[in-house]
């Protein structure tokens, strides 16, 4: 007999609460890249010398592949069933910038599979209970490729043809179709594009990671933290995030069509928690690709320069369903951003010769938020296509340096116990 939706609610809370150690226990072989001929000399190309330790150990019955301590260059590797990464204090796995060592192939990106695209750094399939741990770091050497994409950007930008896949990049970690992945302690540093990936993944804990990019780049297109695209039951605890794009963005499909695509379940059973969002466009964001996100929670975090914190963007080409979304006891800390940030999103859509499609956002929760920021935002929607309603509004002590909700054509939140610049607040 199937679970009462409560019961299953409860178990899938339980889960989330598991030590990230507890998710899964790797096999107890272990085999040194270098014993396969990995040099830690920051130049030689090793893609080879890694993917026969991952060939090896899956040989064996699986294991985990330490990198140690050292700077190894590598193309596109790709784990196996059974087969862990281990990423010793002082090691770095670092990305070729010869994007012949990352051969195009189909893959999942931007809400659709692309025929011809990059692989991540590290790639993983079907590998349930994938363990990637350690002090080590996972090095995009992004900057080239950064340089790069606003080159061709900027000299594109007349023909206003170019593509954000136009550019060859590579992701840091791609992981796909896999339960109970546990990804702990590592740095995610400089990603050439998205950082950490996840996509059709279940029961995935991500637990004190770094996700940095260089506080001299103004603007490193596409570093992503992590992505959760078309997942459940994904945990993001105890992480700390700089980058340049959105920190955390929920992800599905795109498009008229977008609620009939299988390959695109909805996002939901979301929890992040204890996680420093120091930069980035946004804390959490519906992203430029999301279908169904419902039933996150973002609690007990630290947000700094980031451009919002609730950012749900709205797409006029796909019926977007968002709800059940809060964020609660957060500490705020800077001068700018917006602390919700609900509007359309129109840089890239194609309705396909359809009638524009019917979104709702349902269900926001801001409770417990203090200290200070810069806007309180907007709500708006999609003029004729999107309904907004069951915002609330609690427990919030804040200095703004706007203190405006801009609500347009959505229904009015709730607001309990709300004191903006020393005064209680009326929207």
């Amino acid at each position: 007999m199937p679970l009462p939706s409560s019961a299953r609610r409860r178990l899938t809370l339980s889960l989330l609460s598991v030590p990230f150690w507890c998710h899964a226990a790797p096999d107890g072989r272990h085999l040194s890249v270098l014993d396969t001929g990995a040099v830690a000399d920051g130049a030689t190309v090793n893609t080879r010398a890694i993917q026969s330790a991952i060939d090896r150990l899956a040989g064996q019955g699986g294991g985990t592949v330490v990198v140690p301590a050292g700077v190894f260059v590598s193309g596109a590797l790709f784990l196996k069933p059974r087969v862990h990464l281990r990423l010793d204090k002082g090691a770095v796995l670092r990305c070729s910038t010869d994007m012949r060592h990352f051969p195009v192939q189909r893959t999942r990106i931007e809400g659709h599979v692309e025929e011809r695209f990059n692989p991540g750094l590290v790639n993983a399939s079907g590998c349930d209970g994938l363990t990637m741990t350690g002090e080590g770091t996972l090095d995009g050497a992004g900057r080239p490729i950064w340089d790069q994409f606003w080159k061709l950007r900027n000299a594109s930008k007349e023909k206003g043809n170019f593509r954000n896949l136009d550019v060859p990049r590579a992701r840091l970690a791609v992981i796909e179709g896999s339960r109970g992945v546990t990804i702990a302690g590592i740095t995610f540093k400089d990603s050439q594009f998205w950082n950490l990936h996840l996509y059709r993944c279940r029961d995935v804990v991500v637990k004190h990671a770094s996700f940095e990019v260089p506080d001299d780049y103004k603007q490193a297109p596409s570093t992503d933290g992590i992505d959760i695209d078309s997942c459940q039951d994904v945990l993001v605890d105890g992480c700390r995030f700089s980058v340049t794009d959105d920190c955390i963005a929920a992800k599905g499909t795109k498009g008229p069509h977008a609620l009939a695509d299988k390959d695109s379940p909805p996002t939901e059973r979301i929890r992040v928690r204890n996680c420093t969002f120091r930069r980035g466009h946004a804390l959490f964001t519906c992203g430029s690709e999301a279908t169904v996100v419902r039933d996150v929670v973002v609690e007990r975090c630290r947000v700094q320069n980031v451009g919002a914190i609730a950012h749900l963007k709205l797409r006029p080409d796909t019926p977007q369903r968002y709800e059940d979304i809060a964020f609660r006891d957060l500490v705020l800390d800077s001068g700018k951003g917006e602390i919700v940030a609900i509007r359309p999103w129109s840089q890239y859509f194609d309705l396909q010769g359809e009638a524009p499609p019917h979104s709702y956002v349902r269900g926001l929760v801001l409770d417990g938020l203090r200290g200070r920021f810069g806007a309180f935002g907007i709500v708006a929607p999609n003029p004729g296509q999107t309904d907004i309603d069951g915002i609330v509004l609690r427990n919030i002590d804040v200095q703004l340096t706007d203190e405006r909700l801009q609500v347009k054509d959505a229904g009015k939140p709730v607001v309990e116990n709300v004191v903006v610049n020393g005064k209680p607040y009326i929207v």
